[in-house]
């Protein structure tokens, strides 16, 4: 599937600071889908939910269940995602684990401006095996 908004975009051509942009909000929209999907429930029950998997730490630890299925595109964009130098980082959040969450999402922005979609949602479903251990 291609995105239908974004006709000619080059996402080989986007900083990983870009990518990860976008990816935080298409890596949320799968969290959420995820949660509404499994039934309804009160909004505040159901933002908790979504913390759970959206924080850095827990990005983090995803991305080792991530690293070993990458393709070597894949890779190098994660590394470009990882070594970008945002312009701070958050106090809840340790450097480390806050440039890893950055990885991920920038992961995340590629494979959706990319039409990769099946290949997001892939990665999406190892990463929630990660947290269903």
């Amino acid at each position: 599937m291609e995105c239908m908004l974004c006709d000619g975009c080059d996402p080989k051509q986007l900083s990983p600071l870009t990518l990860a942009f976008l990816g935080d909000a298409v890596f949320e929209l799968l969290v959420r889908e995820r949660i509404v999907c499994k039934g309804s429930r009160p909004v505040s029950e159901l933002h908790r939910l979504s913390v759970q998997y959206v924080c850095c730490k827990s990005q983090a630890m995803a991305a080792r269940s991530l690293l070993p299925l990458l393709t070597d595109e894949e890779a190098a964009v994660f590394r470009r995602g990882k070594n970008a130098h945002p312009g701070h980082v958050p106090k809840n959040a340790c450097q480390s684990d806050y440039h890893t969450a950055t990885a991920v999402e920038a992961l995340f922005g590629y494979l959706y401006l990319c039409g990769s979609t099946d290949r997001m949602c892939e990665l999406f479903e190892a990463i929630e095996a990660t947290f269903n251990q």
